[in-house]
């Protein structure tokens, strides 16, 4: 039975999900923007949510703020991610609370048929 089982397999196993969110959560904070399916993007999009919102309470609550990097930086890929993370995050965001990405539906994949999207990050304006 699928009781109480949130999220998306992807079709793969748990370490493969994660090393796979981990990857793109690193390409989609380097370009901005990137094309994918709907699912991953979907799944996704829950990611970089949390990780945006760790990024702000660890620049804003200086009690928190050492743990709060600490485990944020360990979970993120690359240094230039990392520094894209701490520094950039704030500014580009605003005052947001959430929503910080939007999800574009595009057409199928010729290929696989496929229902492909691009997620990208929503500007401050």
């Amino acid at each position: 039975m699928k009781h109480q089982k949130t999220g998306r397999t992807l079709g793969r196993n748990r370490n493969q999900r994660r090393a796979l969110v981990k990857t793109m959560l690193g390409s989609l904070i380097l370009h901005g923007r990137i094309e994918t399916t709907e699912a991953k993007a979907k799944e996704l999009k829950n990611a970089i949510d949390r990780h945006v919102n760790r990024a702000k309470v660890a620049a804003s609550d200086a009690d928190r703020r050492v743990a709060s990097m600490r485990e944020l930086v360990k979970s993120l890929p690359e240094p230039a991610v990392r520094r894209i993370v701490q520094k950039e995050f704030q500014d580009a965001l605003g005052e947001r609370t959430s929503g910080y990405t939007r999800v574009v539906k595009l057409g199928s994949r010729t290929g696989d048929g496929a229902r492909m999207a691009v997620i990208e990050f929503v500007s401050k304006a």
